[in-house]
């Protein structure tokens, strides 16, 4: 076992736990604050104090799921020691709570473009992939339409005619996605992969969404690198420009070219972009 790697893993732990315990407190406040506006909604004329503490409750709800989610990741976090396999993820405590096995968060700026990605197995890493290569998906739809998406069976290949049949490849045969929305628009999407319908449905989704939102990626204890499950794709964007740069073309193009080889080679990504970082003359 290697001590400093279990140590590392505890002090993640302790984060997830305070940042939990903090949720809870904040949840506690907001309920309380819902408390005193519905003994002040029922007072003649002072209906508008229902809607005051609708939005309490809803708060409180968001950081009690909040907290659901950073205890879950401290548990399986406390109990991993190196040589038991991968670290957890963050990311499969959230599909858990989705009623999935396999789960992808991904940010996107105002144009829509993948800035980032966070899964929770390998499953949902090879669906995200294909989305980011293909430029068409469910997390993409759910994102830029600002409204959930579900696809099963068939209509996954008709809805997405390239992205489909990869998806359905990887054995997928269900897929859903909600936005990550705030006031100032959308910031990416959530999907889960064969979702288990008894345990999971739009509500349960869009309620986990809200968490990972507000709280997880928004909120005062906001960490958009999840523990470090985040992916910024440097290593693509660091490819891009410097094939851009030999080439002499937009880095748009060039990031389009390194997504025709991977997808054209059955490679992934990051290996095109370290053939091109390391100035594999086949790739130019």
């Amino acid at each position: 076992m290697n001590p400093q790697g279990h140590e590392e893993a505890l002090g993640l732990a302790a984060v997830a736990l305070g940042r939990a315990a903090r949720a809870l407190e904040r949840a506690e406040r907001a309920e309380a604050a819902a408390d005193h506006h519905e003994l002040l909604a029922a007072r003649p004329g002072r209906e508008f104090h229902a809607r005051i503490a609708a939005t309490h409750r809803r708060s409180a709800a968001c950081h009690r799921s909040s907290a659901s989610l950073q205890e879950a990741f401290a548990r399986r976090t406390a109990e991993w020691a190196p040589g038991q396999g991968a670290q957890p993820r963050f990311m499969t405590g959230v599909a858990e709570a989705c009623g999935s096995d396999s789960a992808a968060l991904t940010l996107v700026d105002s144009g829509q473009n993948q800035l980032a990605v966070a899964v929770s197995d390998e499953q949902s890493w090879a669906a995200q992939e294909l989305e980011y290569v293909l430029g068409e998906g469910p997390s993409r739809d759910a994102a830029s339409a600002h409204r959930p998406v579900h696809a099963s069976g068939p209509a996954i290949e008709t809805r997405w005619p390239g992205y489909g049949r990869a998806l359905t490849s990887l054995g997928i045969t269900s897929v859903a996605a909600v936005p990550l929305g705030t006031a100032a628009g959308c910031i990416g999407a959530l999907a889960v992969f064969d979702p288990r319908p008894v345990l999971a449905g739009p509500a349960d989704l869009a309620a986990v969404a809200e968490a990972l939102t507000r709280i997880v990626l928004l909120g005062p204890d906001a960490d958009p690198d999840l523990y470090g499950g985040t992916d910024h794709r440097a290593t693509v964007q660091q490819a891009a420009g410097m094939l851009s740069a030999r080439l002499g073309c937009p880095v748009a193009d060039a990031l389009a070219l390194i997504k025709a080889r991977a997808f054209a080679g059955e490679l992934s990504l990051d290996a095109v972009s370290r053939r091109i970082l390391r100035g594999d003359p086949e790739l130019n």
